[in-house]
């Protein structure tokens, strides 16, 4: 009856250890394992001492120790036994199986660098999972990990451990009002290493996503550099007589109206040279078209050598018959280009089966809009009638558009 009274069910549960009642010398007094009671002395181990020094101490969890009784490794925690007059009159001394808390922890399915530490206050390890005999009953004093637990109730943190030093992701707490802290604590490569599988894959579409958006974009440039540059061709040949390489008569007809617009704006002297090959038909009919070409190309040199300025612009404008644009030009100064070109030509050379040097001559015809503003017709016939003119003299001469008549209204 005693025995049930002192220990109930204590002897046969699962998990608790050893369970007695020991006296004022240390001696076994009862004992839930054994009746009568097992014998030894415990007057040596650190829970007797300290409840027989301390009346105040209430539950007391003691360092992990292995069972003189049953030889395994176990918890103890125990309180004071006080006599009727207050003195101290032995230990009442509970235990826990330390695998209770390795079962216990399996449990969790922990990653392979996980662990789960029982610790008490005094910084010494009672349990770790994955469990290690040499890591039972370690005092870690010092440690940063161990600081943190010590200072807060409960909290989270990533640190590194001071055993095998892996980086973990730490969450604590006390255990109750128990002299205890439990921590989990992950490696953060175990944490992430999901994360950095998505990741990978994630960064591998997107690296794959902005290689092709860059094979699409120089892919696009390309086509669009190949776009431009067709449409600046066509833009040219679209201006551009293709026989002597010199502006069409579209281009002419477009840089006149802008030339003519500029010299109304700035009343500045707008001049237009007229110039044909003489006798072309004929050289053309005796010496074949590919020399007559041959001949056409190379006027448009002698033309194109003959003028200097940006602004200046030769144009082909129909068969033998090409113009000289010159804005901001005067009679004597546009005159002084038509010589030139008389200069040019002479000296021009074709092929042997073609007319010498200097059998190849030019009419020109000049005219001038001497204040600017003026009708690009009126010009034009002007400069052409001017041509005819010279041909008229004689053919290899320039010859001078007169000045347009002013016509006044005179009142009634």
């Amino acid at each position: 009856m005693r025995q049930l009274v002192l220990f109930d069910r204590a002897g046969t549960a699962r998990d608790v250890g050893v369970t007695l009642v020991i006296d004022e010398r240390g001696e076994i007094a009862a004992d839930s394992g054994a009746l009568p009671a097992r014998k030894g002395n415990y007057a040596d181990r650190d829970y007797f001492r300290i409840h027989r020094e301390r009346a105040d101490l209430g539950l007391y969890v003691a360092r992990p120790l292995v069972s003189r009784l049953t030889g395994e490794r176990m918890l103890p925690f125990s309180r004071r036994i006080d006599k009727p007059d207050g003195s101290f009159g032995g230990v009442a001394l509970g235990t826990l199986k330390l695998s209770y808390f390795s079962r216990l922890f399996d449990q969790l399915g922990l990653e392979r660098d996980g662990a789960i530490n029982l610790y008490l206050r005094d910084d010494t390890r009672i349990m770790r999972h994955p469990y290690e005999e040499a890591d039972i009953g370690v005092n870690i004093a010092g440690a940063p990990t161990f600081e943190r637990f010590v200072a807060e109730r409960s909290g989270t943190f990533v640190g590194t451990s001071v055993r095998d030093g892996v980086e973990r992701h730490y969450a604590f707490t006390r255990v109750g009002d128990l002299p205890l802290v439990l921590n989990v604590a992950l490696a953060t490569a175990d944490i992430e290493a999901g994360w950095r599988a998505k990741a990978a894959v994630i960064g591998t579409l997107v690296l794959v996503l902005c290689g092709l958006t860059v094979f699409l974009s120089l892919l696009f440039g390309r086509e669009l550099r190949r776009r431009a540059a067709m449409q600046a061709q066509l833009t040219h040949l679209a201006r551009t007589d293709g026989l002597t390489g010199l502006a069409n008569r579209r281009r002419f007809e477009e840089e006149f109206e802008r030339a003519r617009k500029g010299a109304g704006r700035t009343a500045r002297p707008l001049s237009l040279l007229i110039v044909d090959a003489d006798h072309f038909k004929r050289w053309n009919d005796r010496y074949g078209h590919a020399v007559g070409d041959e001949v056409l190309r190379g006027l448009a040199r002698c033309l194109g050598a003959s003028v200097h300025r940006p602004d200046d612009l030769v144009a082909r404008i129909r068969g033998e018959e090409s113009a000289v644009l010159l804005p901001e030009t005067d009679e004597d100064e546009a005159n002084r280009v038509a010589q030139a070109i008389h200069r040019a030509v002479a000296t021009l050379a074709v092929p042997a089966s073609g007319p010498g040097v200097g059998a190849v001559t030019v009419s020109v015809g000049l005219a001038v809009d001497a204040a600017g503003g003026g009708a690009m017709g009126d010009l034009y016939r002007r400069a052409d009638t001017a041509l005819y003119e010279a041909k008229a003299g004689g053919r290899n001469r320039t010859h001078r558009a007169a000045a347009p008549v002013l016509r006044t209204k005179v009142a009634a």
